[in-house]
């Protein structure tokens, strides 16, 4: 499966379902604008039926990004009701736009205990196991290839 195959399939049933609704109910809604009033001026019916088909898509894809950012926010441990209301009701897509902004990385698991923790960790807070490399002096986390601590600037062995 691709990248966006594994991102889309954290999207709910829920989400998806309501996208779709999304998608029929304007569809339907077009359909019966049409066919109820007619006029002399209106578009040929190809271009209706493709008017009817292709208009309610954006709003869809909107519904389907909506129903993302709540579940990649839940999967991040980030408040994800907020992002989710925040990304609805800021206008112009910027609620979007700041999600994606300052969304927090991913979690990752603890090898010893299994259990999620923040990648900015040194230690996980569940069983103490150390996740990466830490400084001996003022126990943040550092990187492979430092001399130096860039918190407390203790050496680092190695």
């Amino acid at each position: 499966m691709n990248r966006l195959g594994q991102e889309f399939s954290i999207i709910s049933r829920t989400g998806k379902l309501i996208a779709f609704l999304v998608w029929l109910g304007l569809t339907l809604t077009l359909i019966v604008l049409f066919t109820a009033v007619t006029k002399p001026g209106d578009p040929p019916f190809p271009i209706q039926v493709l008017m009817t088909v292709i208009v309610p898509v954006p709003l869809s894809i909107y519904a389907l990004v909506i129903a993302y950012i709540h579940a990649d926010a839940r999967r991040r441990a980030m408040r994800h009701v907020l992002w989710t209301l925040l990304a609805i009701f800021i206008p112009n897509a910027i609620g979007i736009l700041l999600y994606f902004i300052f969304r927090e990385p991913l979690l990752l698991a603890c090898p010893g205990c299994g259990s999620a923790a923040r990648r900015t960790f040194a230690f996980c807070p569940a069983c103490g196991a150390a996740l990466q490399p830490a400084c001996p002096v003022c126990r943040h986390p550092v990187e492979h290839g430092w001399a130096n601590c860039a918190y407390c600037g203790g050496r680092l062995g190695g």
